[in-house]
């Protein structure tokens, strides 16, 4: 099993988790939703370019902090189009589920915070930029 298929398995065998990281032997997971745990991976100063990820729901901004990652390769249950534009351009390999037009707010009434922040967003260190100040202002 190669370490994108352990990182997909991750991810499904307990419906908590949200997102699943593997390279060799090393796995790491989190259960919170939205784009934390990329932030924290990225604060974290670890290198990410050999791991493959999982994750539950990938839009736009989500995928720019995967690009900023430089992970090898991603698995989305569901995955925007336009993340799929942004992984493709920094030439990603991803699979998914489900192809969505966009993802929507938590509360179902508008667009993913997320995606709107980084719309036509294609460099990653300015994606952060934009992400951070969504969230923290």
């Amino acid at each position: 099993m190669n370490d994108l298929d352990r990182a997909k398995a991750l991810l499904k065998a307990d419906q908590t988790r949200t997102c699943a990281f593997v390279c060799g032997k090393e796995e790491l997971t989190d259960t919170r939703r939205g784009v934390a745990p990329l932030l924290d991976l990225i604060d974290s100063g670890k290198d990410f370019s050999a791991f493959s990820a999982a994750d539950k729901v990938v839009g736009r901004g989500a995928a720019l902090l995967y690009a900023y990652l430089k992970i090898k390769c991603l698995y989305a249950s569901v995955l925007s189009k336009s993340a799929l534009e942004v992984l493709s351009y920094h030439k990603i390999s991803c699979e998914y589920d489900t192809l969505a037009e966009g993802i929507m707010n938590r509360a179902h009434d508008g667009p993913c915070p997320m995606e709107r922040a980084t719309e036509g967003v294609f460099d990653p260190r300015e994606a952060l930029k934009l992400i951070r100040r969504a969230l923290f202002s």
